[in-house]
């Protein structure tokens, strides 16, 4: 059920580059100077990190950055399968500690436990979410319109928990293959357990990279549909400090009043 009208929810700050590395380039540059500012007013940092190829550019690039003090760091991540083996690659704190955890000194990384009983890792987890608040939240978006694992139809938000189970949508696993991540959709996992909707937009700053023109679909209607969990990304235009990095691919079915390349 639609909450309020495209008209209605324009907080959004849309940026758009030529390609994937400037994209990235340019997201990190403002986390990194986010990050800076946070850690000098208040000595510490919380993050929330997404875990996919769309993130790629962007974390390189800050892992990259001077001037932060990474000891002061807490991080998390948004989402885990459930089913896949230990030492499965496709594992989302695998794929994070590659791209990003083992790449700068973090005070400490919080990974969502996927081996044990399922409602007591999701309660565990959102218990540690919940210690403080989160500072900066770096996400993407789904083709589906999904932020985490939160596809449209498990998406509440309203969500009354911090973390959840879910099953995913089809969409969500065909684009696990897509993304070069599956061979095939049989081995993608029919469940996960995720960060609500509330929680990610809990976050004081939110910076979201939607690279590729398989996102195009998605970030269309993430400016242009009425807010509602038809698209879930749709509530990213109701935060107050949310940037949407895209570039020329993903943005191909925008109309050129709407875009303004940097």
């Amino acid at each position: 059920m639609a909450i309020m009208t495209a008209d209605d929810a324009d907080q959004l700050d849309l940026q758009i580059y030529p390609d994937r590395d400037r994209l990235g380039a340019a997201a990190a540059h403002d986390i990194a100077a986010a990050l800076r500012s946070v850690l000098q007013a208040q000595g510490s940092a919380r993050m929330i990190f997404a875990s996919a190829p769309s993130q790629t550019e962007t974390l390189a690039a800050l892992a990259q950055a001077s001037g932060i003090d990474w000891s002061r760091v807490t991080a998390f991540h948004m989402d885990e399968y459930l089913g896949l083996p230990d030492d499965a690659p496709q594992r989302f704190a695998t794929w994070l500690r590659e791209a990003f955890f083992g790449r700068v000194p973090l005070g400490a990384v919080h990974y969502i436990d996927a081996e044990g009983d399922e409602q007591e890792s999701a309660d565990a987890y959102a218990s540690l979410l919940a210690e403080a608040p989160i500072d900066i939240v770096c996400l993407g978006i789904g083709v589906n319109g999904h932020i985490a694992f939160n596809d449209p139809p498990v998406a509440d938000f309203n969500d009354p928990d911090l973390v959840k189970i879910v099953d995913l949508d089809d969409k969500s696993r065909v684009q696990q293959v897509q993304d070069g991540l599956f061979a095939t959709v049989d081995e993608v996992p029919e469940r996960a357990i995720t960060l609500t909707v509330p929680m990610l937009m809990s976050g004081k700053q939110l910076f979201c990279m939607v690279p590729g023109e398989l996102k195009a679909e998605a970030l269309r209607a993430t400016v242009k549909e009425w807010v509602s969990t038809n698209w879930p990304s749709t509530i990213l235009r109701t935060h107050p400090n949310c940037t949407v990095y895209a570039d020329s691919d993903a943005t191909s079915l925008l109309e050129p009043g709407q875009l303004e390349a940097n």
